[in-house]
């Protein structure tokens, strides 16, 4: 379910990134640009994972071993990542956002797709870790440890 989580934040993290890297590119300075593609892909990613986790899951079967189930019922599993979460990483792309300014100046590029795509890139790095720190901790996600 990890890795899941990371392909989905990944791209669409980037990708928003990368959209808001062409809309806004020349109107605003780097690091502007960086803070608002890594907050907006973080919000963006979370909201879209949530969406696509909640509706399509992998659920383990009697072996052990994860199938793919559609979920249409008002009993379903929650694996939404709280609002909580999302807000902290929020807050945490500020430093993607940050680290994508200083990556693009060392490397002397000045691409503003570019510097979107690296803060939404580390932005949702960033959300992906708080993400798997969370799920790590059995008492915050409702799972009961087995003793």
């Amino acid at each position: 379910m990890a890795s899941v989580n990371l392909i989905i934040v990944l791209i669409v993290g980037s990708a928003v990134g990368a959209l808001t890297g062409m809309a806004i590119g020349g109107a605003v300075p780097a690091l502007y640009l960086a803070m608002i593609a890594g907050l907006l892909a973080t919000i963006v990613a979370g909201i879209v994972r949530n969406t696509i986790l909640t509706r399509i899951g992998m659920e383990p079967d009697s072996s052990g071993m994860p199938k793919l189930i559609m979920i249409y019922t008002a009993v379903a599993i929650d694996r939404r990542i709280p609002v909580r979460v999302i807000i902290y990483s929020a807050i945490a792309s500020l430093a993607g956002s940050a680290a994508a300014v200083q990556i693009a100046n060392v490397a002397e590029l000045s691409s503003s797709v570019l510097i979107g795509t690296l803060a939404g890139l580390l932005a949702g790095t960033l959300m992906a870790m708080l993400m798997m720190v969370y799920d790590m901790n059995p008492r915050a996600s409702g799972e009961v440890p087995i003793n």
